[in-house]
């Protein structure tokens, strides 16, 4: 059984969520929020400090395939931006299949009943909590690497 946590992020356009796991990769839990300064990508430093706060030893970025699997625009931005953190930060960096997390996460906030600004502040830590539970359930083992693509 592992024995590390494991971060997961989600990258908006306006706000990066992040939650992180248990040790025992059991559970994902919604952790924080990065804003992005004029849409620039993730400040890496900010992103290495969350790793440093955990002591994780991985990330999961959630990659949006098409619903065909096929990579668009926003999954090729999301793989740069991944070859970037790898080179960043001194750590693993995979990415797991996110589609339909932001439906998920929209699903979850109306089950909740939030209101709309805490919505705004949720969702991409809802949708970050999701994507790297997938990931674990799923054993880490079905996850497309920027490595096949």
């Amino acid at each position: 059984m592992s024995n590390f946590r494991v971060i997961g992020v989600d990258l908006g356009t306006k706000r990066v969520g992040v939650a992180v796991c248990d040790a025992g990769q059991l559970v994902a839990t919604p952790y924080g929020m990065i804003e992005r300064v004029n849409n620039r990508p993730v400040e890496h430093q900010q992103l290495a400090e969350i790793v440093s706060e955990t002591g994780a030893k991985l990330i999961v970025v959630g990659l949006p395939l098409s619903l065909d699997g096929t990579l668009g625009p926003a999954a090729k931005a999301v793989l740069a931006e991944v070859k970037s953190m790898r080179k960043n930060i001194n750590i693993d960096v995979d990415t797991h299949d996110e589609r339909m997390t932001t439906i998920e996460a929209e699903r979850s906030q109306r089950q909740m009943n939030l209101r709309s600004k805490k919505k705004r502040q949720t969702i991409d830590q809802l949708a970050a909590t999701i994507i790297l539970q997938s990931w674990l359930d799923s054993g880490g083992k079905n996850r497309p690497t920027t490595e096949s693509h």
